[in-house]
């Protein structure tokens, strides 16, 4: 067997609101009887999987708005006004696990929405477009949020106008700054720019932390669902520091080749992927050196 140090990365894993939302999850199923899911509760699809092995039924919009008298929960990500107003209207229970930075989020935009004493402003948040968290935040200025991705989209931007600008809770803190700086540039004199940063800094923290990482390990796999954008993120982070970085969503795409003639291996993760998830990844590749 070909000796080498395998390490599960101890900042990696699931962050706080996503561990919330899933516990949520398992007590309502703990008690019985029917309970929808609206999407995906979280961007893995491994631990969505397991709670619908213990009963949760996974639906999208258009089968929520045919729902009557019953149960459902509400994902990680947030959901817009108009989901809470639909479910008063047909007597759904709503369990809600929307991140608590989500909500802090939602209501200061809605907040700023509905006190903007001129209805010209422009509330512009930094996100991806058609996220699931980005849909919930920009329903809270009924739909009339400009979403911007990078500098490209800067041109939604009418910059004679005032503007109120925010982040989607995942994005990095240098993407963020980065377009601070482009909107100061290009506003016109005497025009309002108000910013916050309301990125999560459970999120965040974990770049500097991930860089390390990767640069300490001969060979690095991060585990994350495709869907997660932070994971994206944080892939790109390793890669940068680790070329000799592969992102994988299950064990069964462990390439065995990759574990030859390397003497350290790191797994690491996004903020959705969970502890068991990596140890898996760990007992996969431990079980694979006894072949090579």
């Amino acid at each position: 067997m070909q000796k080498v140090k395998i390490d599960v990365d101890e900042a990696s894993g699931c962050c706080f609101g996503v561990v919330n939302a899933i516990e949520k999850a398992e007590q309502e199923l703990e008690k019985g009887g029917i309970l929808f899911g609206l999407e995906d509760i979280v961007h893995n699809e491994n631990e969505v999987n397991k709670l619908m092995s213990k009963g949760l039924r996974i639906i999208n919009h258009e089968q929520f708005r045919k729902l009557r008298n019953t149960k459902v929960l509400l994902r990680a990500h947030g959901e817009p006004p108009s989901t809470y107003e639909l479910a008063k209207r047909n007597n759904i229970e709503i369990i809600d696990a929307t991140c608590p930075v989500v909500l802090n989020l939602q209501k200061k935009i809605h907040t700023s929405y509905i006190e903007s004493p001129n209805p010209e402003d422009q509330i512009v948040i930094y996100g991806k477009i058609g996220h699931a968290e980005v849909k919930g935040l920009v329903g809270q200025t009924d739909s009339k949020a400009i979403v911007v991705e990078g500098t490209e989209d800067l041109d939604k931007i009418d910059f004679s106008k005032n503007i109120v600008f925010f982040s989607q809770t995942t994005k990095s803190i240098e993407g963020f700054k980065h377009l601070v700086e482009e909107i100061k540039k290009r506003i016109l004199p005497g025009i309002n720019f108000k910013y916050q940063d309301t990125i999560c800094r459970q999120v965040a923290n974990r770049i500097p932390n991930i860089r390390k990482f990767a640069a300490e390990h001969d060979l690095i796999f991060f585990v994350s669902d495709l869907k997660s954008s932070n994971g994206k993120v944080l892939f790109e982070e390793c890669k940068l520091h680790n070329s000799n970085s592969h992102f994988i969503s299950s064990v069964d795409i462990i390439d065995v080749d990759l574990l030859k003639n390397v003497t350290s291996i790191g797994i690491c993760g996004a903020t959705s992927t969970p502890k068991w998830q990596m140890e898996e990844v760990k007992h996969k590749i431990e079980e694979s050196l006894y072949t090579i």
